[in-house]
């Protein structure tokens, strides 16, 4: 949830020398920064990052309610003539920002105000309120037709048989993430990217206004596929970059030392215009479809066919690779969450196999996996490279398309200050069991597994794609 104590991106915008003013593309920087503030050992930050994940990915499968806001990646936008930084958060479909006056509830601790460049409320002078009658009011209130939702704004029986609620506002929505909630209002404004050139404006932009909240002290600019979503509405104004976005996160090791560029998020398609001898090649993309899912249209799920360990490739369960009529399976793509989620039986198997092949060599690290959370968890040998004894691993999605992962993505590496050893343990959790959830999606799979790759989300074809990429110099080719 939104805390200072995991993966913290702040983006500012602002458009390449190569964009047209129609906008074809704009590259946003994404900046990492680790606070450890209350996280003084790796056990601990592994800790609460697995707990988030499997609290956030818990919640979505229970209730037909976005995934909770992305606690990883802030973007800066301006609101008539004020900035604020918002999460960005592919797993839910709304904009909303705090405003005065503001109450949060069991907010203290949840982030560093130094860590975010303009975290709000904000005072709205320009803002108008959304009427009952329009389609953003039933959107937010999950398509309640427009008479029910000028009954609940109490605009009098014989202007709704008229259909003459034109002066009402739309009333309150509520929204329940992972660990917290909030009650917001609609409003319309015009929303910019204050650092682009020519600026970017957005009127007429629709989002949420919340007075209260529990547990989110800061907004949530959501990417998902929702009608509210902030490339939905960016599409309406200009289609290119709102129907395909991309990012592509510097690998960083939970160690802030060891990212020297930001992060590029790419709004609209682009061809790079120069390579030199060592990317001859063009960068391809493994594509695989969105899955429709009738219950949570706002996700972008995915089908998971098998995953290899090594040479043995497991079977994944029906559900990860399917949607059905009620909207129960297939595996979600979420920048929000860190850790990859997997249903109970597939992620034993997967546990199983990787612990046969490394168990041989390696002694397993129990106590360690009693403190993160994570598992399985092996002790490294004294005097050899840890890596080369780690099998490879590989999703294999649906549509042939097969995404091999570097071992640093799923195999994390780190001093055991007790043993006095190095550590290392897998980057998987255990999801739950199926048959003890009230449906929803199957699967996620979190950010720390899509360092890396730029991960491409191509509204109009409807698809995923995954490319490997060196996303610090992808950072420098754009720039």
């Amino acid at each position: 949830m939104a805390s200072p104590l995991f993966l913290l991106v702040i983006i500012t915008f602002f458009s390449s020398s190569e964009i047209s003013p129609s906008y074809s593309v704009l590259v946003l920087p994404l900046s990492h920064s680790i606070s450890d503030t209350q996280f003084n050992t790796t056990h601990l930050l592994l800790k609460s990052s697995a707990a988030r994940s499997a609290t956030r990915f818990r919640r979505h499968r229970q209730v037909s309610l976005p995934l909770s806001p992305g606690s990883d990646y802030t973007l800066s936008l301006s609101v008539g003539s004020q900035t604020i930084s918002l999460y960005m958060d592919t797993g839910s479909d709304v904009v909303w920002l705090p405003c005065h006056p503001f109450e949060c509830i069991l907010c203290e601790g949840k982030y560093s105000r130094s860590s975010i460049t303009n975290p709000g409320p904000l005072n709205l002078t320009s803002a108008t309120p959304v009427g009952c009658k329009s389609t953003a009011c039933s959107a937010v209130h999950s398509a309640v037709p427009s008479s029910d939702l000028c009954a609940m704004a109490k605009c009098p029986l014989e202007t709704i048989e008229i259909s003459d609620c034109k002066s009402f506002h739309c009333p309150p929505f509520y929204y329940a993430y992972g660990d917290g909630s909030f009650v917001a209002k609609l409003y319309e404004d015009t929303f910019s990217i204050p650092k682009s050139r020519p600026p970017l404006k957005l009127p007429k932009f629709t989002f949420g206004c919340a007075n209260s909240a529990l547990g989110e002290p800061i907004g949530v600019a959501g990417f998902g596929r929702g009608v509210l979503s902030l490339p939905a509405q960016l599409a309406n104004k200009s289609p290119d970059i709102g129907n395909y976005f991309s990012y592509c996160l510097v690998s960083h090791g939970f160690d802030p030392t060891r990212v020297h560029r930001p992060s590029p998020l790419v709004l609209g398609r682009y061809e790079e215009k120069s390579r030199n001898a060592l990317t001859q090649s063009l960068v391809l993309y493994s594509y695989t479809p969105m899955l429709d899912n009738p219950k949570h249209p706002y996700f972008y799920c995915v089908g998971l066919e098998s995953l290899s360990i090594g040479k043995r490739r497991i079977q994944a369960p029906r559900s990860l690779k399917r949607v059905d009529g009620r909207g129960n399976g297939g595996m979600v793509v979420d920048s929000g969450t860190t850790f990859t989620m997997l249903p109970k039986m597939f992620y034993n198997s997967v546990v199983s196999e990787f612990a046969n092949q490394l168990g041989s060599a390696h002694r397993r690290a129990s106590q360690v996996e009693e403190r993160t959370g994570l598992s399985p968890c092996f002790y490294g040998n004294h005097g050899e490279k840890f890596l080369r004894n780690v099998p490879e691993l590989a999703f294999h999605f649906v549509a042939n398309s097969t995404v091999a992962m570097p071992r640093k993505n799923y195999f994390y590496e780190f001093f055991d200050g007790d043993a006095k050893r190095k550590v290392g343990c897998l980057m998987f959790m255990d999801g739950g069991d199926e048959a003890d959830s009230d449906g929803g999606p199957a699967g996620l799979l979190g950010n720390y597994q899509q360092q890396g790759f730029e991960v491409a989300y191509d509204l109009e074809e409807k698809r995923v794609g995954f490319a490997r990429r060196k996303c610090a110099s992808l950072w420098d080719t754009l720039n």
